[in-house]
Parts: C-alpha cells; sequence; structure tokens
C-alpha cells in the first residue's frame, strides 16, 4: 500500500471549501510499499562526491532535487533503503512466495522454502488472558528483548521471542548459516538485511496463523538492545507492517551516525564494527566514511512515518550516544517535516548498566507502548531526554533542515 499527501474533503456539517489533511498513516498493511519504485543510480566509491555533513534525506539519488511532501516519502524511501543495501548490509531479500505457519503450545513454527531448501523459524509466544486480539512485541532473544516484560505484561500485550540464531549467528561465517542454504547466491550479505528477514517472516507466519493465534496485526513492536538494538532498528526500518520500533542501546551501526563518530574517542566507527554484522564492500568506506552515500540518521527515517523510540546510555564511550544524539536530532526533522514529530523520541540516559532500563527511562517507553501499541493518544511521547546541551547538533544538517530545533 502506497501513501499519498492527499486531502480529504469532509463535507457534513463543514462550510464550503473547508478541507483537512489526511494524517500519516500509523503502520502499513505491506512489509515494502516502496517496491514499485526503480533502484537509484548506485555508483563505485571513486564515483562519489564527499559529503561531510549528514546527507539529505529529502534530497533525490540523482541529484535532481527532492521533495519534502509526504507523497514523494515512498519514493525517496525506496532509494535509502537500496543505498543502505547495497553499499551497508547487502540486500534483504523479498517475502518468498512458499511459506507455511502454525500455532500450537505456545509456539509459533513458520516454514519458509525456497530453491528447494526449507528453514524452520519457531518462536516463543507469551499471550495474555482473554480473547483477543491482542498487541504484540517482538524481543530479540527474549520475548520482550531487554525490557521489563512487566511493561508489557501488565497491559494485555503478547510478546513473541525471535531466535536470530536460527537465520544467521552472531559471528557469522559467510556461507555456513542457515539462511544460506535458501540463498546461496547472498554469501556476501550483511547479519543486518538476515535477521531483519527472519523478523519479517515471522510477522508473516502471524499473518497466516490469525484463526490460531490472535494477534492484531495492526500493533506490532520490534525491540532489542545492543546488537540487537541494531537488529530491531534495521527490522523496523525495512518491514513497514511493524507499528512501533524500540531501539536500545544500538550504538554505531544503529542509531549514531558513522560521520559524526568519526569526530570522537575510541567508539564504534564504521572501520571499528563488525565485519559479519555488514557486507565487506562497505568497509571500503572506513577512511572516507564521508562518500557513503547515506548515514544513519536515514536509516531511522526509513521507520517514518511509523514509531520510533531510541533508547541511549552514555556511561558506555563506545555507544557513541553523543553521535546517537546528533543521528536522532537530524533523523526528527523527517518526522517534524511530515507533522508527526511525537512519534520519534530518543532518551539517553546515564547510571544504569547496559541493557538494563532504569526506572527513569521507563515513563518514556510506556509512553510510546501505549500510544502506539494500545491507541492512547493522550500518551505523551514528545521525548527528547539526553546530556548533550552543549553539543552544537544542527550544525551537522543546518543546509537542508525544515523543522525547528
Amino acid at each position: 500500500m502506497i501513501f499519498r499527501a492527499t486531502l480529504l474533503i469532509l463535507a457534513a456539517g463543514l462550510p464550503a471549501g473547508l478541507v483537512f489533511a489526511q494524517p500519516a498513516p500509523l503502520v502499513y498493511d505491506a512489509e515494502n510499499s516502496s517496491e514499485p519504485f526503480d533502484k537509484p543510480v548506485l555508483p563505485g566509491i571513486d564515483e562519489l562526491p564527499s559529503v561531510p555533513m549528514l546527507p539529505d534525506p529529502f534530497a533525490w539519488s540523482d541529484g535532481s532535487g527532492g521533495s519534502t511532501e509526504l507523497g514523494d516519502w515512498p519514493r525517496r524511501r525506496s532509494e535509502i533503503k537500496a543505498e543502505i543495501e547495497h553499499y551497508g548490509i547487502g540486500p534483504k531479500p523479498a517475502r518468498p512466495e512458499n511459506i507455511t505457519a502454525e500455532y500450537a503450545d505456545g509456539v509459533l513454527t513458520v516454514e519458509v522454502t525456497v530453491n528447494g531448501q526449507t528453514l524452520t523459524l519457531t518462536a516463543q509466544v507469551e499471550l495474555p488472558d482473554g480473547a483477543g486480539p491482542f498487541p504484540a512485541v517482538i524481543g530479540v532473544g527474549r520475548p520482550t528483548g531487554s525490557l521489563p516484560a512487566d511493561i508489557f505484561a501488565s497491559r494485555g500485550i503478547a510478546r513473541i521471542a525471535f531466535d536470530f540464531r536460527q537465520v544467521m549467528s552472531h559471528t557469522q561465517r559467510r556461507g555456513s548459516e542457515p539462511i544460506n542454504r535458501l540463498y546461496p547466491e547472498l554469501t556476501h550479505m550483511g547479519a543486518y538485511a538476515a535477521w531483519p528477514w527472519g523478523v519479517s517472516r515471522l510477522i508473516d507466519g502471524l499473518e497466516l496463523t490469525q484463526e490460531s493465534l490472535p494477534i492484531d496485526l495492526k500493533h506490532l513492536g520490534v525491540t532489542g538492545c545492543s546488537f540487537a538494538g541494531k537488529m530491531a532498528l534495521f527490522a523496523g526500518a525495512l518491514d513497514e507492517r511493524i507499528a512501533l520500533t524500540i531501539a536500545q542501546e544500538s550504538g554505531g551501526g544503529g542509531a549514531a551516525a558513522w560521520r559524526v563518530s568519526e569526530t570522537l574517542g575510541r567508539v564504534e566507527t564504521l572501520g571499528r564494527t563488525s565485519h559479519q554484522w555488514f557486507i565487506e564492500d562497505m568497509f571500503k568506506f572506513s577512511d572516507t566514511v564521508d562518500k557513503l552515500p547515506y548515514d544513519h540518521h536515514e536509516l531511522m527515517a526509513l521507520v517514518a512515518p511509523r514509531a520510533l523510540l531510541v533508547l541511549g546510555n552514555p556511561d558506555y564511550e563506545w555507544l557513541a550516544d553523543e553521535s546517537g544524539y546528533v543521528s536522532c536530532r537530524a533523523a526528527h526533522q523527517v518526522w517534524k517535516t511530515f507533522g508527526v514529530g511525537d512519534r520519534f523520541g530518543f532518551s539517553i540516559v546515564a547510571g544504569h548498566p547496559h541493557c538494563r532500563l532504569p526506572d527513569s527511562q521507563r515513563p518514556e517507553v510506556e509512553a510510546f507502548v501505549d500510544k502506539f501499541l494500545l491507541g492512547k493518544q493522550d500518551a505523551d511521547t514528545a521525548v527528547t531526554k539526553h546530556p548533550f546541551k552543549d553539543v552544537d547538533h544542527r550544525r551537522w544538517y543546518a543546509d537542508w533542515a525544515t523543522g525547528d530545533k
């Protein structure tokens, strides 16, 4: 389903000519609504221009201008997605034709067959009491990732665990992972193309088991922390059926911008991140990140206009949270431009162990869950909590900023 910036004329009881803008969708029926668009030109590294500041997420890849109109976002989103896959993670395979699923005894089983090979995913499901349908969160590794389970259980939200190892290991051996049996031609793919593919196949399974597993498909969330926080971010960016993405302490390769991280200390830069998680060709940019056509404010922007909450922890230098802060400020411009600034938030809070949500961050998580999984529109999701008041974030994107500070 492709969304367009159109106008709704509400004639009943209103003066002639009075119109209201149609709101940006909260979620989509398709994994990727941008598929009808052609891929942009994807030059080699020697042909790419140097762009020292954060690239303009509204500018067409061919340099012919750009658009801040919501109706043009599907085309631009498709370009950013193509660049991230080509230069960063490799192609995320499309939804296969042959998928079967069943739900029994608290386990969702999804079988995917491609090229005569079958990959089986099994996911533990924890359901609330009642008949449903229930909103649901997919947690990486555990049913709610690294977030406290009670936040979801107390609200009647189903919890689904994604076992990423069934797709690709944390330290992949290229060509020897489960997904490689289905796609032997994609031995170069990074884990952040493979793992989101697995999350999408679980969502396919939820679609196929509606009679036995009553999940509200309009209210799905995904969450994870650290390398799984990156995974959750890529999953939410690449599947528009996910209404809420919560990326916890994702660091370099997640919310942080490669360009900004280069200016900091011993943080996870492009040259220091795991080679298993990305394609080898990405590391050609290790010493020239300014030539990378995108940066991770645009990865986050792929979630727009759906909801995204980014959680940080500045106690851990490696996470590059100053870079994540700048990247979040830049990404927020996209949501603000589309008039839905309250669908993006970030909370960067110190004083707690890695991947342990402190009490001080619970309110923002609960607010995003209430608004985007439960539909409580009065929840306050205007969250921009951080310790970086002296950081000049705007200089990184001043040339294309459209919203306020």
